[in-house]
């Protein structure tokens, strides 16, 4: 395998593993997603609220007969670790039942099972060699790459939406300032106005 094939192997085994989503909750609903999971599975689940209200949400993660295995209110981001003891569909709900006007954007990020050995076919004992020390090397770095980049795209992504919600509100703060200046400039000019007419009007008496 040549260097080019090897490193595209490494960078699909880093980057395939687990599923990320991000979804919008809209204000009084309930989303779940799930997943059908045998015995014995250890699952990983990390959530963050990217955008909307005060940045939190209730999640709720059951097992196939409906026993709450994680339950958390108003959470902003959370991570949950759990190995399945019954074979069946697993759920993870999001809730915003609790806002009456705020959406919410939400990040998960859910992996189960374990991860496929980068060279299955290697025996533990036997000692690896260079080029598969190496490998497994670059595979590590490559997972802690894909980590830092999902950290950094969901800072990224809160840092965009609060400037744009910032943006937003000094745009309508300009503008509210803009009709008050004019306003009060209005009722200026007639204020003056009615001074010139006032002192017009007892000129006119005086005569």
């Amino acid at each position: 395998m040549c260097r080019v094939e090897l490193f595209m192997v490494l960078l699909y085994t880093a980057l395939s593993s687990g599923t990320e989503l991000t979804f919008e909750l809209p204000d009084n609903e309930k989303q779940c997603f799930y997943e059908d999971l045998e015995e014995g599975v250890k699952f990983d689940i990390d959530f963050q609220v990217i955008a909307g209200g005060n940045y939190d949400v209730d999640c709720f993660v059951m097992d196939p007969n409906n026993n709450n295995l994680y339950a958390e209110r108003k959470k902003q981001y959370d991570s949950f670790t759990h190995t399945t003891t019954l074979k069946g569909v697993y759920s993870v709900c999001f809730s915003n039942e609790f806002s009456t006007f705020s959406h919410k954007i939400v990040y998960i990020d859910f992996r189960a099972g374990e991860e496929i050995p980068l060279f299955p076919d290697t025996n533990r004992a036997t000692a690896l060699t260079q080029m598969e020390s190496a490998c497994l090397s670059i595979h590590e770095i490559l997972k802690v790459v894909s980590e830092s980049q999902t950290w950094y795209r969901l800072r990224e992504a809160q840092d965009r939406i609060r400037a744009e919600d910032l943006n937003e509100r000094v745009s309508y703060w300009s503008i509210g300032e803009a009709m008050i200046l004019f306003v009060v400039s209005i009722g200026q000019v007639l204020m003056l106005k009615s001074f010139f007419n006032d002192k017009r009007t007892n000129v006119n008496t005086s005569t």
